[in-house]
């Protein structure tokens, strides 16, 4: 139905707006629980049992980092005063707000919804959930990043792009590819943000560009494993090149677009003195290029 669906797709842009635009707590877990309630009727379209099992499982989860959420501000009202989000002074609150956070991003170690959710549902369900259903938690963390713990920021991250690289060796579904390369990226900014947001709104540029372009492709040319990948070349041999060329920026070889932002956030790093995160880092980067270029290869 085209109402029902204009309703849904105006209510998935006004949650992430309210979100985005709000400067109080209440304000922003409203905007939250709408983009989540809005996004459930686009991913149970198509009746089949995995794309239920995955709304299901994606509602959950979502449910319970909203629930921290709400605690984590109210627990830091109560103890200051200050409902602001530029005012969460609490380090209890800090915590727990991080972790409601990075578990509606889908960083490890709360990723393990991700990659069901993604390979339960189709392709363009599957690129607004790893684009712009990325926005509004990312503006939360952009705007608490100076009160933010860091070492538990920097270890998040750390996880998440090992996990993002090993996660995605053993997969032969693009779909659950995709999610493992999202949880890596989100790990490259997550670990970035204490020392420079802007490096962190960057890489998330990228990140959005580089996805959204391979989902479409992808979509394009019909392929949901890495077998129907294969064959398509002799339909469609430049959109094939082209997503290769994506995939590969995605992994982050030079001289790609994908290649600058990891290069600034390296540089960063070790200006800042963290040179062991850098090297993981850097050698975390090697394993998703190692299943990137098998793709390719393919």
């Amino acid at each position: 139905n085209p109402i029902t669906l204009s309703v849904v797709l105006t209510s998935l842009a006004l949650g992430t707006i309210f979100t985005v635009s709000s400067s109080h707590w209440f304000l922003a877990w409203m905007g939250l629980e709408i983009n989540t309630l809005a996004i459930i009727p686009i991913m149970t379209q198509h009746k089949h049992p995995r794309a239920i099992e995955a709304s299901t499982k994606y509602f959950l989860t979502q449910a319970a980092a909203s629930a921290l959420l709400l605690f984590s501000s109210l627990n830091n009202a109560w103890l200051t005063g200050e409902w602001s989000i530029m005012d969460l002074t609490n380090p209890l609150s800090c915590a727990t707000m991080t972790i409601a956070i990075c578990m509606k991003l889908g960083l490890a170690p709360f990723h393990f919804w991700l990659p069901e959710v993604l390979q339960g549902i189709n392709l363009t369900t599957g690129l607004i959930l790893s684009t712009w259903q990325k926005l509004a938690p990312m503006a939360i963390l952009y705007q608490i990043a100076p009160t933010l713990n860091t070492p538990l920021l920097l270890a998040l991250g750390l996880v998440s792009t090992l996990v993002g690289g090993w996660g995605g060796l053993n997969q032969t579904q693009l779909r659950k590819i995709m999610a493992f390369s999202s949880i890596a990226h989100l790990g490259w900014m997550v670990s970035i943000l204490p020392f420079s947001p802007q490096l962190m709104i960057l890489n998330l540029t990228i990140y959005l560009i580089m996805t959204s372009t391979m989902f479409l492709m992808l979509k394009t040319i019909s392929s949901t494993k890495i077998s129907s990948l294969a064959t398509s070349w002799s339909k469609t041999p430049t959109t094939t090149a082209l997503s290769l060329l994506t995939l590969l920026s995605l992994g982050g070889l030079p001289p790609l677009s994908g290649f600058v932002p990891k290069w600034f956030i390296l540089q960063e790093l070790t200006n800042q003195n963290t040179t062991i995160l850098a090297t993981t880092l850097a050698l975390s980067a090697l394993l998703s290029l190692f299943f990137y270029l098998r793709l390719t290869y393919i």
